[in-house]
């Protein structure tokens, strides 16, 4: 066989695509991708299962793509990876026997023997899942994972359960792997973990994240746009900023950072009472990077709260005035710990405080990217758009790849990866137009 045909589907969040990218190098140089699993050899799903949400669209996928080959002759092998697995591993193989077979994440690192066995191909040269990969997400950005797990005990939360506890990646491994992705071209380099901030402290050591950042500025010097995300706001301390402050650039002032509620009331019943006072903490960062972009998600409805604690959170985001805003209605896990609690909301009003947060933070948007009009910015192209040949995805520094809005830009000469310096000419509620 001169090649395997992979049609793959990740869902959830970049870690999980991170996991993807190492599974379709694990199939070596027989790896051909295609658009269709109808054309398939093989077919990889990993899954997400974070919330209920997450789940039904995992599930739906995977029944999706089984219905659309039933009836194909030869029809692929498929694989299903990624929390759904860990969460309901005892399940899934007797309610979905239509795939072949159900991949836990701790073997995932087993895929190239598994491949090897059921297509009869020689030994792939696989070396390690660290070294092996293929970068899905094009020539201008590239997701590097620092950790797996995490240490937190939020009482909303199921990860630990599903990914286990912080395991940080050896720091050599990191670089190693950040250097062959640089190789590549790349411009953006974005780190991502459960909690970046959190690595190293599984090895003893108490400035890790700022360890491994200096190392790869030190050793890498393309990058041209590194992001960090998933900043816990313990993590963030005023030695840290004053680092980062010492690297900017190639460091982007974008602080993505969890904050999940502002009234203290709820923070504790959330289990995260180790936070900074989230107006306290934005403060500090503003003191180092006057003009940061913040982002953060929001859960609204979590058990117990009261009116009064949304009017504090509506209050607080009105006043602070977040880059981006993501919001999540409270989702009760069955294994979480505030699945559990007394005075659980009502899904009608978890779902009308959130659409309220919404709506105010399109607001805020609109206005904020207002400010852009008729100024120069950077632009680094993502993808070509769907909508005419000539008009390209990208985006300025401030919006981070997939989460956030887009920068459109239409002309001649563009390409994914380019970077260009263009006058905005439009914005709206969460995208900005460029014309060259």
């Amino acid at each position: 066989m001169e090649y395997i045909k992979v049609y793959t589907v990740s869902l959830g969040c970049p870690k999980n695509l991170v996991d993807t990218e190492k599974l379709l190098g694990g199939i070596g140089k027989y790896y051909m991708p295609v658009s269709d699993p109808i054309n398939a050899d093989l077919t990889i799903i990993n899954t997400c299962a974070f919330i209920q949400d997450a789940v039904k669209e995992s599930i739906e996928t995977i029944f999706e793509i089984c219905e659309s080959v039933k009836d194909k002759p030869s029809a692929p092998f498929i694989i299903v990876t990624g929390c759904l697995v860990e969460r309901y591993k005892d399940l899934l193989s007797k309610e979905i026997p239509e795939v072949d077979l159900f991949l836990p994440i701790h073997k995932q690192n087993k895929l190239p023997q598994i491949i090897e066995k059921r297509f009869n191909i020689p030994r792939i040269n696989y070396i390690s899942s660290s070294f092996n990969r293929v970068i899905t997400t094009g020539n201008s950005y590239a997701y590097l994972k620092i950790s797996e797990g995490c240490d937190h005990r939020c009482n909303f939360c199921v990860i630990p359960l599903l990914r286990g506890r912080l395991i940080s990646i050896p720091k050599d491994r990191i670089i190693q792997e950040a250097k062959k992705i640089m190789s590549l071209g790349i411009k953006e380099l974005i780190l991502i973990a459960q909690d970046t901030t959190a690595y190293g402290k599984d090895l003893g050591e108490k400035d890790g994240l700022k360890s491994l950042i200096d190392e790869l500025c030190n050793k890498l010097h393309n990058i041209h746009w590194l992001r960090l995300l998933y900043m816990y706001p313990r993590g963030i301390t005023e030695g840290f900023l004053s680092f980062l402050k010492t690297i900017s650039p190639p460091f982007v002032p974008y602080f993505d950072v969890p904050l999940q509620h502002s009234h203290p009331d709820i923070l504790k019943g959330m289990g995260r009472p180790f936070q900074i006072q989230g107006e306290k903490l934005i403060e500090m960062i503003k003191k180092y990077f006057p003009d940061a972009a913040l982002r953060t998600t929001f859960i609204v409805g979590f058990p117990g709260e009261k009116e009064y604690h949304f009017k504090h959170l509506v209050e607080f985001i009105q006043k602070i005035k977040f880059t981006h805003v993501g919001v999540f209605s409270y989702s009760p896990e069955e294994e979480s710990p505030s699945s559990n609690f007394a005075d659980q909301v009502p899904l009608s009003i978890r779902e009308e405080r959130r659409n309220i947060l919404m709506k105010i933070q399109r607001s805020i948007s609109k206005e904020f990217l207002s400010n852009f009009k008729g100024k120069e910015m950077e632009i680094i192209i993502d993808k070509k758009s769907d909508e005419w040949p000539t008009l390209f995805e990208g985006r300025v520094w401030f919006q981070a790849p997939e989460i956030d809005g887009k920068t459109f830009v239409s002309g001649p000469g563009l390409k994914e990866g380019k970077l260009i310096n263009a006058t905005i000419l439009e914005s709206y509620d969460y995208d900005l137009n460029v014309l060259i």
